[in-house]
Protein backbone atom coordinates (compact mmCIF):
# COMPACT_ATOMS: atom_id res chain seq x y z
CA UNK A 1 0.00 0.00 0.00
CA UNK A 2 3.02 2.43 1.12
CA UNK A 3 4.58 1.76 -2.34
CA UNK A 4 0.96 2.31 -4.24
CA UNK A 5 0.91 5.67 -2.27
CA UNK A 6 4.30 6.71 -2.87
CA UNK A 7 4.14 6.62 -6.78
CA UNK A 8 0.86 8.88 -6.65
CA UNK A 9 3.24 11.69 -4.44
CA UNK A 10 3.30 14.61 -7.16
CA UNK A 11 5.21 17.91 -6.90
CA UNK A 12 3.41 21.26 -7.52
CA UNK A 13 4.40 24.16 -8.47
CA UNK A 14 2.87 27.01 -6.20
CA UNK A 15 3.22 29.52 -8.52
CA UNK A 16 0.44 31.90 -7.50
CA UNK A 17 2.47 32.88 -4.51
CA UNK A 18 6.08 32.55 -5.69
CA UNK A 19 6.82 28.87 -3.79
CA UNK A 20 8.78 26.37 -5.16
CA UNK A 21 7.71 23.40 -5.48
CA UNK A 22 6.53 20.98 -2.59
CA UNK A 23 5.50 16.62 -2.22
CA UNK A 24 1.71 16.40 -2.36
CA UNK A 25 0.20 13.01 -1.88
CA UNK A 26 -2.60 13.43 -3.94
CA UNK A 27 -4.14 10.11 -3.11
CA UNK A 28 -7.13 11.21 -0.48
CA UNK A 29 -9.50 13.42 -2.46
CA UNK A 30 -13.98 13.40 -2.31
CA UNK A 31 -13.85 11.74 -5.48
CA UNK A 32 -11.56 8.93 -4.16
CA UNK A 33 -13.48 8.48 -0.94
CA UNK A 34 -16.32 8.22 -3.30
CA UNK A 35 -15.38 5.47 -5.54
CA UNK A 36 -14.41 3.28 -2.98
CA UNK A 37 -18.09 3.11 -1.14
CA UNK A 38 -20.24 3.86 -4.12
CA UNK A 39 -20.90 -0.04 -4.84
CA UNK A 40 -21.59 -0.95 -1.09
CA UNK A 41 -23.15 2.30 -0.37
CA UNK A 42 -25.28 3.39 -3.82
CA UNK A 43 -27.29 5.25 -1.18
CA UNK A 44 -24.61 7.82 -0.32
CA UNK A 45 -24.44 11.01 -2.07
CA UNK A 46 -21.02 13.65 -2.24
CA UNK A 47 -21.74 16.67 -0.95
CA UNK A 48 -20.85 19.54 -3.15
CA UNK A 49 -17.70 21.74 -2.34
CA UNK A 50 -19.08 24.59 -4.29
CA UNK A 51 -19.84 27.35 -2.58
CA UNK A 52 -23.60 27.73 -1.77
CA UNK A 53 -25.67 31.10 -2.67
CA UNK A 54 -25.48 33.50 0.20
CA UNK A 55 -22.45 32.16 1.57
CA UNK A 56 -18.78 34.28 0.78
CA UNK A 57 -15.78 32.27 0.69
CA UNK A 58 -12.47 34.31 0.66
CA UNK A 59 -9.71 32.17 -1.08
CA UNK A 60 -6.02 31.79 -0.37
CA UNK A 61 -5.34 33.90 2.95
CA UNK A 62 -1.60 33.56 3.93
CA UNK A 63 -1.70 32.71 7.82
CA UNK A 64 1.87 32.01 8.30
CA UNK A 65 5.40 32.60 6.13
CA UNK A 66 8.14 30.77 5.91
CA UNK A 67 11.30 32.65 4.91
CA UNK A 68 12.99 29.60 3.83
CA UNK A 69 12.42 25.55 4.01
CA UNK A 70 13.88 22.88 2.05
CA UNK A 71 11.64 23.93 -0.69
CA UNK A 72 12.36 27.86 -0.63
CA UNK A 73 10.08 30.49 0.63
CA UNK A 74 6.62 28.93 1.90
CA UNK A 75 3.38 30.38 3.01
CA UNK A 76 0.48 28.93 4.59
CA UNK A 77 -3.00 29.68 3.71
CA UNK A 78 -6.38 29.46 4.98
CA UNK A 79 -9.96 29.99 3.27
CA UNK A 80 -12.57 32.06 5.28
CA UNK A 81 -16.47 31.74 4.83
CA UNK A 82 -19.11 33.87 6.03
CA UNK A 83 -22.85 34.19 5.54
CA UNK A 84 -23.66 37.29 3.81
CA UNK A 85 -27.12 37.67 5.84
CA UNK A 86 -25.42 37.63 9.37
CA UNK A 87 -23.71 40.80 11.05
CA UNK A 88 -21.71 42.05 13.63
CA UNK A 89 -18.74 39.47 14.87
CA UNK A 90 -19.05 36.07 14.85
CA UNK A 91 -17.51 33.46 16.39
CA UNK A 92 -14.87 31.15 14.53
CA UNK A 93 -14.32 27.49 13.72
CA UNK A 94 -11.23 26.95 12.26
CA UNK A 95 -11.19 23.58 10.37
CA UNK A 96 -8.69 20.48 9.92
CA UNK A 97 -9.09 18.33 6.81
CA UNK A 98 -8.32 14.67 6.99
CA UNK A 99 -6.15 12.31 4.83
CA UNK A 100 -3.89 10.40 7.22
CA UNK A 101 -1.76 13.20 8.19
CA UNK A 102 -0.14 12.22 4.35
CA UNK A 103 -2.88 13.77 2.23
CA UNK A 104 -5.70 15.54 1.54
CA UNK A 105 -6.71 19.39 1.46
CA UNK A 106 -8.47 21.91 2.99
CA UNK A 107 -11.45 22.37 0.49
CA UNK A 108 -12.75 18.60 1.93
CA UNK A 109 -13.93 20.75 4.48
CA UNK A 110 -15.60 23.28 2.45
CA UNK A 111 -19.29 21.56 2.86
CA UNK A 112 -18.53 21.32 6.65
CA UNK A 113 -17.58 25.06 6.52
CA UNK A 114 -20.43 26.27 4.32
CA UNK A 115 -22.75 23.96 6.93
CA UNK A 116 -21.56 26.18 10.18
CA UNK A 117 -21.37 29.40 8.27
CA UNK A 118 -25.03 29.15 7.82
CA UNK A 119 -25.46 28.47 11.53
CA UNK A 120 -23.63 31.56 12.76
CA UNK A 121 -19.87 31.21 12.11
CA UNK A 122 -16.96 31.95 10.59
CA UNK A 123 -15.36 28.68 9.34
CA UNK A 124 -11.87 28.50 8.21
CA UNK A 125 -10.71 25.82 6.38
CA UNK A 126 -6.92 25.80 6.90
CA UNK A 127 -3.49 24.54 5.30
CA UNK A 128 -1.63 22.42 7.22
CA UNK A 129 1.91 20.61 6.70
CA UNK A 130 1.89 17.16 5.60
CA UNK A 131 3.86 13.84 5.79
CA UNK A 132 5.50 14.28 2.61
CA UNK A 133 6.88 17.89 3.47
CA UNK A 134 7.34 18.01 7.20
CA UNK A 135 6.33 15.26 10.05
CA UNK A 136 5.08 15.69 13.19
CA UNK A 137 5.11 18.44 15.05
CA UNK A 138 5.43 20.65 12.04
CA UNK A 139 1.02 19.82 11.21
CA UNK A 140 0.47 20.67 15.16
CA UNK A 141 2.58 23.90 15.37
CA UNK A 142 0.73 25.25 12.07
CA UNK A 143 -2.78 24.63 13.74
CA UNK A 144 -1.20 26.22 17.05
CA UNK A 145 -0.40 29.54 14.46
CA UNK A 146 -3.73 29.44 12.99
CA UNK A 147 -5.32 29.97 16.61
CA UNK A 148 -2.27 32.94 16.83
CA UNK A 149 -3.05 34.26 13.76
CA UNK A 150 -6.94 34.48 14.08
CA UNK A 151 -6.15 36.21 17.22
CA UNK A 152 -4.09 38.93 15.64
CA UNK A 153 -6.38 39.33 12.71
CA UNK A 154 -9.84 37.96 13.10
CA UNK A 155 -11.28 41.36 13.84
CA UNK A 156 -10.53 42.35 10.20
CA UNK A 157 -12.92 39.89 9.28
CA UNK A 158 -16.13 40.10 11.38
CA UNK A 159 -14.23 37.65 13.90
CA UNK A 160 -15.18 37.60 17.83
CA UNK A 161 -11.30 36.61 18.57
CA UNK A 162 -12.67 35.95 22.31
CA UNK A 163 -15.03 32.90 20.77
CA UNK A 164 -12.42 30.82 18.89
CA UNK A 165 -13.19 26.66 18.28
CA UNK A 166 -10.92 24.04 16.36
CA UNK A 167 -12.79 21.27 14.02
CA UNK A 168 -11.23 18.69 12.72
CA UNK A 169 -12.34 15.26 11.02
CA UNK A 170 -10.03 11.99 11.05
CA UNK A 171 -6.74 12.87 11.25
CA UNK A 172 -7.87 16.42 11.44
CA UNK A 173 -9.67 15.82 14.65
CA UNK A 174 -6.93 14.06 16.05
CA UNK A 175 -5.22 17.47 15.45
CA UNK A 176 -8.06 19.70 16.66
CA UNK A 177 -8.21 17.49 20.03
CA UNK A 178 -4.64 17.48 21.02
CA UNK A 179 -4.62 21.59 19.66
CA UNK A 180 -7.34 21.88 21.87
CA UNK A 181 -6.80 20.19 24.62
CA UNK A 182 -2.84 21.30 25.07
CA UNK A 183 -4.29 24.79 26.02
CA UNK A 184 -1.56 26.41 27.78
CA UNK A 185 1.55 23.27 27.22
CA UNK A 186 4.25 25.17 25.49
CA UNK A 187 5.75 21.78 24.61
CA UNK A 188 3.02 22.15 21.92
CA UNK A 189 2.95 25.73 21.45
CA UNK A 190 6.01 25.89 18.65
CA UNK A 191 7.43 29.14 18.00
CA UNK A 192 5.77 32.18 18.76
CA UNK A 193 6.89 35.67 17.59
CA UNK A 194 6.65 38.55 20.20
CA UNK A 195 3.75 40.17 19.38
CA UNK A 196 1.89 36.47 19.79
CA UNK A 197 -0.26 34.85 23.03
CA UNK A 198 -0.34 31.23 23.20
CA UNK A 199 -3.16 29.65 20.72
CA UNK A 200 -6.16 29.13 23.79
CA UNK A 201 -9.52 27.80 22.25
CA UNK A 202 -12.72 27.54 23.58
CA UNK A 203 -13.91 24.44 21.93
CA UNK A 204 -13.00 21.42 19.78
CA UNK A 205 -15.03 19.51 17.33
CA UNK A 206 -13.73 16.23 16.98
CA UNK A 207 -15.10 14.14 13.59
CA UNK A 208 -13.92 10.81 13.58
CA UNK A 209 -10.62 11.34 15.14
CA UNK A 210 -8.33 9.44 17.89
CA UNK A 211 -7.24 11.00 21.06
CA UNK A 212 -4.53 8.19 21.66
CA UNK A 213 -1.52 6.63 19.23
CA UNK A 214 -0.46 4.34 22.66
CA UNK A 215 -3.83 2.31 23.58
CA UNK A 216 -3.15 -1.20 23.39
CA UNK A 217 -5.33 -1.46 20.11
CA UNK A 218 -3.08 1.30 18.19
CA UNK A 219 0.52 0.22 19.43
CA UNK A 220 -0.82 -3.88 17.82
CA UNK A 221 -2.50 -2.29 14.95
CA UNK A 222 0.78 -0.30 14.15
CA UNK A 223 3.19 -3.73 14.08
CA UNK A 224 0.38 -5.36 12.62
CA UNK A 225 0.56 -3.23 9.86
CA UNK A 226 4.45 -2.80 9.43
CA UNK A 227 4.48 -6.56 8.99
CA UNK A 228 1.75 -6.93 6.36
CA UNK A 229 3.41 -4.63 4.24
CA UNK A 230 6.75 -6.17 4.17
CA UNK A 231 8.32 -3.72 6.56
CA UNK A 232 6.86 -0.28 5.00
CA UNK A 233 5.79 2.25 7.83
CA UNK A 234 1.82 2.85 8.15
CA UNK A 235 0.70 6.48 7.71
CA UNK A 236 0.53 7.19 11.30
CA UNK A 237 4.78 6.01 11.99
CA UNK A 238 5.91 8.10 9.15
CA UNK A 239 4.24 11.08 10.43
CA UNK A 240 5.60 10.52 14.42
CA UNK A 241 8.81 9.71 13.07
CA UNK A 242 9.12 5.98 13.22
CA UNK A 243 7.64 3.20 15.25
CA UNK A 244 6.65 3.37 19.06
CA UNK A 245 9.68 1.65 19.89
CA UNK A 246 11.89 4.01 17.59
CA UNK A 247 10.13 7.57 18.60
CA UNK A 248 8.19 6.96 21.96
CA UNK A 249 8.28 10.64 23.15
CA UNK A 250 6.19 11.85 19.71
CA UNK A 251 3.74 9.18 20.26
CA UNK A 252 3.26 10.28 23.57
CA UNK A 253 3.16 13.83 23.35
CA UNK A 254 0.83 13.23 20.05
CA UNK A 255 -1.70 11.46 22.47
CA UNK A 256 -4.35 14.40 23.81
CA UNK A 257 -5.44 11.66 26.60
CA UNK A 258 -1.82 12.84 28.42
CA UNK A 259 -2.43 16.32 28.36
CA UNK A 260 -5.61 16.71 29.83
CA UNK A 261 -5.87 19.75 32.08
CA UNK A 262 -8.79 22.20 34.07
CA UNK A 263 -7.32 24.56 31.14
CA UNK A 264 -8.68 21.97 27.81
CA UNK A 265 -11.88 23.42 26.41
CA UNK A 266 -15.01 21.55 26.19
CA UNK A 267 -14.93 18.78 23.71
CA UNK A 268 -17.88 17.01 21.16
CA UNK A 269 -17.11 13.93 19.38
CA UNK A 270 -19.12 12.82 16.79
CA UNK A 271 -18.28 9.28 15.20
CA UNK A 272 -18.73 6.68 12.75
CA UNK A 273 -19.85 3.13 13.58
CA UNK A 274 -16.08 1.99 13.10
CA UNK A 275 -14.22 1.78 16.66
CA UNK A 276 -11.07 2.37 15.12
CA UNK A 277 -11.52 5.94 14.75
CA UNK A 278 -13.23 6.49 18.34
CA UNK A 279 -9.71 5.15 19.74
CA UNK A 280 -8.94 6.81 23.34
CA UNK A 281 -12.57 8.28 23.39
CA UNK A 282 -14.09 6.56 26.05
CA UNK A 283 -10.90 6.72 28.20
CA UNK A 284 -10.29 10.28 28.08
CA UNK A 285 -13.84 11.33 28.22
CA UNK A 286 -13.64 10.94 32.15
CA UNK A 287 -10.51 12.61 32.75
CA UNK A 288 -11.68 15.78 30.55
CA UNK A 289 -15.31 15.23 32.90
CA UNK A 290 -12.55 15.20 36.54
CA UNK A 291 -11.04 17.92 34.89
CA UNK A 292 -14.30 19.99 34.86
CA UNK A 293 -14.39 20.04 31.03
CA UNK A 294 -17.62 19.43 29.33
CA UNK A 295 -18.26 16.88 26.85
CA UNK A 296 -20.28 15.45 24.61
CA UNK A 297 -20.66 12.19 22.47
CA UNK A 298 -22.48 11.98 19.08
CA UNK A 299 -23.19 9.17 16.41
CA UNK A 300 -24.11 9.48 13.01
CA UNK A 301 -24.95 5.62 12.65
CA UNK A 302 -22.21 5.42 9.76
CA UNK A 303 -20.89 2.48 8.20
CA UNK A 304 -18.00 4.58 6.45
CA UNK A 305 -15.14 6.58 7.51
CA UNK A 306 -14.97 10.17 6.25
CA UNK A 307 -19.18 10.29 6.61
CA UNK A 308 -19.06 14.03 6.65
CA UNK A 309 -18.60 14.35 3.11
CA UNK A 310 -21.50 12.69 2.42
CA UNK A 311 -25.28 12.75 2.25
CA UNK A 312 -27.45 10.92 4.36
CA UNK A 313 -24.78 11.68 6.96
CA UNK A 314 -23.66 15.41 6.13
CA UNK A 315 -26.85 17.38 7.48
CA UNK A 316 -26.77 15.58 10.99
CA UNK A 317 -22.76 16.23 11.56
CA UNK A 318 -23.35 19.97 10.87
CA UNK A 319 -26.63 19.92 13.16
CA UNK A 320 -24.26 18.18 16.41
CA UNK A 321 -21.21 20.57 15.73
CA UNK A 322 -23.70 23.38 15.52
CA UNK A 323 -25.45 22.82 18.39
CA UNK A 324 -22.30 21.92 20.86
CA UNK A 325 -20.77 25.39 19.46
CA UNK A 326 -23.81 26.97 20.20
CA UNK A 327 -24.11 25.84 23.96
CA UNK A 328 -20.41 26.32 24.72
CA UNK A 329 -19.79 29.66 22.22
CA UNK A 330 -22.98 31.46 22.41
CA UNK A 331 -24.29 31.07 25.72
Amino acid sequence: MRTILLTIISLLALTASGQEAVPRDTSFTLHSAYKKIERKYPYARPVSQSTPGGITKIPYVVYRHFDSTEYGARDLHVDIFRADSIKGLLPVVIMIHGGGWNSGDRSLQYPLAAGLARHGYVAIPVEYRLTPEARYPAGLHDIKAAVRWVKQHGADYGIDTARIALSGCSAGGQLAALAGITNGSQRHEGAMQTDETPAKVSAVVCIDGITTFVSDYNLADVYERREKHHGQLPVNALWLGGMPDEANENWQEASAINWVTPASPPVCFINSDLPRYRDGRDEIRPLLEEAGVYTEIHSVNSPIHPFWLFYPWYNSTVAHAADFLDRVLKK
